[in-house]
């Protein structure tokens, strides 16, 4: 019995939580999780329909992307995790689509504003949209420097990879992360919405005005904050 087997069950689950949450179609989109103690992580294989995929399909690789045991070809955006991965060390889970309304911001190269007290009960910030890879980078090593593309995103816009757990890239679409895989599926959906919600906002008012600081804070602060008020208390 394999060692990992949990590890692919968490990773499998939270693919198969994808079309459910209708964020992809067909083969489109995965989703990975770690094992930080091993060293590895467990990822969707490349081209496999979510209608035919089965835990054992999931393919087991190292921080290097190097397969440490599956008999498929783990995701062509392997890389790109075990970049975020190693540059990123709390986060547990990693999910990319190519889910419509937030690929329509991306390819629209436009970061999404916060309009809304929606946007604001899980971060503060907008949605970054990265730009479009450079030519020369593209002729690289492709999926690496897509981990490299979200970390210098970040760094230029100044933002905390823990509060602000998603990004658009320019002309691709988005990538979301978490504490976990089912976190960062989560954050693949709440991404979604946020992105229609403001689609549809726009459309109805193209001057629709930014949240108001006052409102930005309470929301995040009575979720997220020192005084937190929101949910049980178990």
């Amino acid at each position: 019995m394999s060692k990992y087997k949990e590890l692919k069950r968490q990773c499998y689950e939270a693919n198969m939580h994808l079309p459910q949450l209708e964020l992809v179609i067909y083969t489109f989109g995965n989703v990975s999780a770690v094992d930080r103690q091993e060293a590895v992580f467990a990822i969707k294989p490349s081209g496999v329909d979510y209608q035919q995929l089965k835990p054992e399909d999931i393919v087991i690789v190292d921080f290097d992307a190097r397969v440490v045991e599956g008999r498929m070809r783990p995701s062509s955006d392997t890389k790109t995790h075990a970049f975020l991965y190693k540059a990123w060390e709390r986060i547990g889970g990693i999910c990319h689509t190519h889910s419509t309304y937030a690929v329509s911001w991306a390819q629209a190269q436009r970061d999404i504003p916060i309009l809304g007290t929606t946007h604001a009960d899980h971060f503060t910030q907008d949605v970054p949209c990265a730009p479009p890879m450079a030519d020369e980078l593209i002729q690289g090593d492709y999926e690496h420097m897509t981990g490299q593309q979200i970390i210098d995103c970040f760094a230029e816009k100044k933002l905390s990879y823990e509060e602000v757990e998603m990004v658009l890239l320019g002309n691709h679409g988005p990538f979301t992360w978490g504490k976990s895989a089912e976190k960062a599926v989560y954050n693949s959906k709440v991404l979604e919405e946020l992105a229609r919600m403001a689609y549809l906002t726009l459309q109805i008012n193209p001057e629709a005005p930014r949240l108001k600081e006052a409102l930005i804070r309470k929301h995040y602060d009575r979720k997220h904050g020192q005084n937190a008020y929101y949910g049980q208390e178990y």
